[in-house]
């Protein structure tokens, strides 16, 4: 039984412990909440005790790990915090807004001997799965072109928190919604070489009516188009375009593949719960049994892919990502 801690209980951490009970290895007992008192019904249901801190549950010899749902400009400290303590953590994405601070939280929980583990769950859909194996066997042939979009219209909805600040939540809807995609193309192609962004703001709002593009050059030759906007219904695409045929995946369940002289083909995949298989992937990962699926290389280039993108957006020129991928 791995033991653990969960740090915020908004939407998402609420979401992460009602996954977990599918879990078996995995027993949340305690919960960190500044607004404890509006979670207490929460905690009470679920069986979580209450901590005045995260230094108080860290202090806890019976915690095996740490769940973070905390605002972004949280992460590095508590990630430390946590590896100093010897705990094993799973955070949310994203894991920092700079590259620099991701590896230092690597490096921290690698020195301690611990986990560190990034929440991107659309790694797990289904048909992000099937296409990551099609580009990685060859059958599209030679990678030529990737197009990718993520919207949603949250902000409708939303009239304070992270995803309205432009500290927590800078570039529009790539912190929030973008991200995965970027995420999708790195799980993909690997690192990004350069990084051509544009922020078109229609409304600062409450609403933010704003769209988010992408121009992304990758190391391996590869280009690609992201855009995501945050006032309009879910909508998510990620298209491969190889030199044998084209992927496309449309939702968590759906993969579109074209090849020439035939009739596009829907492959239709069973829907999981994506945060029970990420948490499963976690215990998995703690337990030595085996890795975890996001490694700590996609997590970096990510990122630097994404600081360029937010440092194009400001220079209105194409940027260079990390020397890593030069």
């Amino acid at each position: 039984m791995i033991n653990c801690a969960i740090a915020g209980l908004g939407r998402w951490g609420r979401a992460l412990v009602e996954a977990a009970q599918s879990e078996p290895r995995l027993r949340i007992i305690h919960a960190v909440e500044p607004d404890i008192n509006g979670a207490a019904s929460f905690c009470a249901a679920h069986g979580l005790s209450p901590a005045a801190s995260l230094e108080t549950v860290l202090a806890e010899p019976d915690v095996d790990a740490v769940l973070l749902a905390t605002p972004h400009s949280l992460h590095r400290s508590q990630v430390i915090a946590a590896a100093r303590a010897g705990k094993h953590v799973f955070c949310e994405k994203p894991l920092a807004l700079r590259r620099s601070d991701a590896a230092e939280m690597f490096a921290a929980c690698r020195n301690a001997g611990v986990l560190l583990a990034v929440g991107h769950n659309r790694r797990f859909w289904p048909s992000m799965q099937a296409l990551r194996a099609m580009v990685a066997s060859g059958e599209l042939g030679t990678i030529l072109h990737v197009e990718g979009h993520n919207s949603n219209e949250n902000s409708q909805s939303i009239t304070q928190g992270w995803r309205l600040s432009p500290e927590e939540s800078p570039g529009g809807g790539l912190t929030g919604a973008g991200l995965h995609v970027l995420d999708g193309f790195v799980s993909l192609l690997g690192p990004a070489r350069q990084v051509y962004a544009r922020l078109s703001v229609r409304e600062a709002g409450p609403p933010p009516l704003d769209t988010a593009t992408l121009a992304i050059e990758f190391v391996n030759g590869v280009s690609a188009t992201l855009a995501t906007v945050r006032a309009t219904p879910f909508y998510w695409r990620v298209h491969v375009f190889g030199t044998k045929g084209s992927a496309e995946v449309l939702d968590e369940g759906t993969m579109v593949l074209r090849t020439s002289g035939e009739a596009p083909r829907a492959t239709c995949y069973p829907a999981v719960d994506t945060l029970t298989a990420e948490l499963t992937a976690f215990a998995d990962a703690v337990e030595r049994k085996q890795p975890f699926p996001v490694p700590e290389a996609d997590v970096l280039a990510t990122l630097a892919a994404f600081e360029a993108a937010l440092q194009s957006m400001q220079s209105g020129h194409p940027v260079a990502c990390h020397t890593a991928y030069q």
